[in-house]
């Protein structure tokens, strides 16, 4: 008996397995587990003293003794409540004093809760990375409205220029040239320059139809070779020419042998 006592105090239920649901025990656990508790003894603790500690109330227990395995429908109500958890099924055991239970399924209860972890930990490692759902809802954190540096956040007074400079990057100096002598002398005009003053992050067609309809009081197109070939430009110039389609007689430019359409939003500088 002294032996028997020492091999139950082995299996007690601090299994570090504790907190993990009914579910991960397997049919052959449970099968094993009704043939010890199904049979209704003096001597110890059965299924009916189980259901007791385990919240059931007496109609209850007495629906259950209408199945056929009553320890397994047992289980299997219970584990759907708050609570149930193998840790706390072998308390309960510990609890009715039901030590042959504990010594002789312990082994196979260790080695159900093992493979259920490891189930667990590779469904874990085999989610996708990204999010499963994209959240539709508002921003979380405050987002800047504006599409250029000075602009006011909240939309309420815009930034606006009198010229936008319509131009390719391999003739930024030129552009400088032009912010030097327009912006920094007794002009004081204000140039719109798209790699100074607009904010990046926004579709470049939707920024650049923004400022020249609203923003800007003027367009200066800086004519070039590049500029010929170049897909934004061509977006932007017609852009400005279909807010005024009436404007079509030609201008000759100074210093350039093309004519080009004149349009009072468009001024081409060389």
């Amino acid at each position: 008996m002294a032996a028997e006592g020492s091999r139950a105090g082995s299996a007690s239920p601090a299994c570090p397995k504790a907190s993990l649901p009914l579910a991960a025990l397997n049919v052959r656990v449970r099968r094993r587990l009704s043939l010890f508790l199904n049979v209704r003894t003096q001597v110890a603790a059965d299924w009916t003293a189980l259901a007791e500690e385990m919240g059931f109330e007496y109609l209850e227990i007495r629906h259950l003794e209408m199945h056929a395995d009553p320890t397994g429908k047992l289980l299997d109500d219970w584990q759907g409540r708050p609570g149930a958890s193998v840790g706390r099924l072998l308390e309960l055991l510990t609890k009715l004093g039901r030590d042959d239970v504990l010594v002789e399924l312990g082994p196979s209860i260790e080695e159900d809760c093992q493979k259920y972890i490891l189930k667990q930990q590779q469904e874990e490692s085999e989610k996708p990375l990204q999010v499963p759902a994209v959240d539709s809802s508002d921003p979380r954190t405050p987002e800047r409205g504006g599409i250029t540096m000075l602009d006011d956040p909240s939309g309420q007074m815009p930034e606006r220029f009198d010229a936008f400079i319509c131009y390719c990057p391999s003739d930024i100096q030129f552009v400088q040239e032009m912010i030097r002598q327009l912006e920094q002398t007794n002009y004081r005009l204000k140039l719109c320059v798209s790699d100074r003053d607009v904010l990046p992050g926004t579709c470049v067609w939707s920024i650049a139809s923004e400022l020249i309809e609203k923003r800007c009081r003027r367009m200066v197109v800086v004519v070039s070779d590049d500029y010929l070939q170049s897909r934004e430009c061509d977006f932007q110039t017609k852009f400005a020419l279909s807010l005024s389609p009436e404007a079509t007689d030609p201008h000759q430019v100074q210093g350039n042998e093309e004519r080009v359409p004149q349009h009072p939003a468009v001024h081409h500088c060389l």
